[in-house]
């Protein structure tokens, strides 16, 4: 039911076919609501927290867009010039209710897939609650330099320095109308307020405007769930096909990721972005076949005894220019002087 609906809405929001009446009706009360949540957030929002900095990395629309990748790469360049970085996250998809350390141990359902994706690939400290003002305070309190908030860009009442907006360079803003009638979260001209657009685009492609950056996500190796090791991608396509799954908002672009890569496909299984994956959603796969899914697939597979499953990790590579500019900004946002 969950992923019709998805593939319904997503045919309305980036196709030709036009949103109904309903769902202009349903915009208009959207368009109310956040605009009472706003004036509501402005008026209680901090002037700082704790004396130290959050980095807010978000998006206008609903869905994947890449801010996962930034964050990770964030708290890389954090760690390049000397200071310790901590993440917070709403943790979206997860059972729990319960605020939480991501830790490399924890469960997906507990603490989320994204936000332990995080903790696996960077180490930080990776606080899950609700409330995002008591989970930076939390993470303080580990005596880091920073925070980063993985998405809230929303979220008004969040004091932050600085503010990254990720947008889809393929898909961009749909049809430019607000929930639900079209992706947006809030209107595209929020982008003006923000301090960096950051246009997430396919091999090849080029920002489209003058004012945003790039960020490309490049491939690593192909990595076993199990103790296979790690396995390059040209390697890995001589082994013959393989089959894709994909629980992400975008499996076409995964899809095609493994088509650049020359791996080819006998078949592939899409499901709703954060899926819970079960044991049998993997058993029309022939045995023998390779099952091959992204890393934030691979967080929810673990210990689901999958033989010959693995997954392809990405990491964010972001133009020079931005890279340095974000550089500075945290050594301006710091106090102290951090080693380079």
């Amino acid at each position: 039911m969950r992923a019709t609906l998805e593939q319904w809405l997503n045919r309305t929001w980036y196709g030709e076919r036009p949103p109904g009446l309903f769902l202009r009706l349903l915009e208009q009360l959207y368009r109310g609501a956040c605009a009472v949540a706003r004036r509501i957030d402005r008026r209680n929002r901090a002037v700082d927290l704790e004396g130290r900095p959050i980095i807010v990395v978000g998006n206008l629309t609903a869905g994947g867009a890449g801010k996962t990748p930034l964050v990770i790469r964030l708290c890389e360049l954090a760690e390049g010039i000397g200071l310790s970085a901590g993440v917070i996250s709403r943790g979206y998809g997860r059972e729990s209710r319960q605020p939480v350390w991501a830790r490399p141990d924890a469960r997906p359902v507990d603490c989320g897939d994204e936000p332990l994706l995080i903790a696996l690939r960077t180490g930080v400290p990776v606080r899950v609650d609700s409330d995002r003002e008591r989970a930076a305070r939390q993470v303080f309190q580990r005596g880091v330099d920073l925070v980063i908030s993985d998405d809230g860009l929303q979220r008004q009442s969040l004091p932050r320095r600085l503010e990254l907006c990720v947008v889809d360079g393929e898909r961009g803003f749909g049809n430019g109308r607000q929930l639900p009638a079209g992706p947006l979260r809030e209107p595209a001209a929020r982008l003006a307020d923000v301090d960096y657009v950051v246009e997430n685009l396919a091999p090849g492609g080029k920002t489209t405007a003058m004012d945003r950056f790039g960020m490309r996500l490049e491939p690593g190796r192909f990595t076993s769930l199990g103790d296979a090791g790690e396995v390059e991608p040209a390697e890995f396509a001589d082994r013959g096909k393989a089959h894709a799954v994909a629980g992400i908002a975008m499996p076409a672009r995964f899809l095609a990721t493994l088509g650049q890569l020359g791996i080819p496909l006998a078949g592939h299984t899409e499901f709703p972005d954060h899926h819970r994956f079960r044991r049998e959603d993997f058993d029309h796969i022939p045995p023998g076949i390779a099952i091959v899914m992204t890393e934030k697939d691979a967080v929810k597979c673990r210990g689901l005894d999958l033989p010959n499953a693995w997954y392809l990790p990405v990491s964010a590579a972001l133009d020079h220019a931005l890279e340095s500019a974000l550089a500075g900004a945290m050594r301006e946002l710091c106090p102290g002087d951090p080693g380079v």
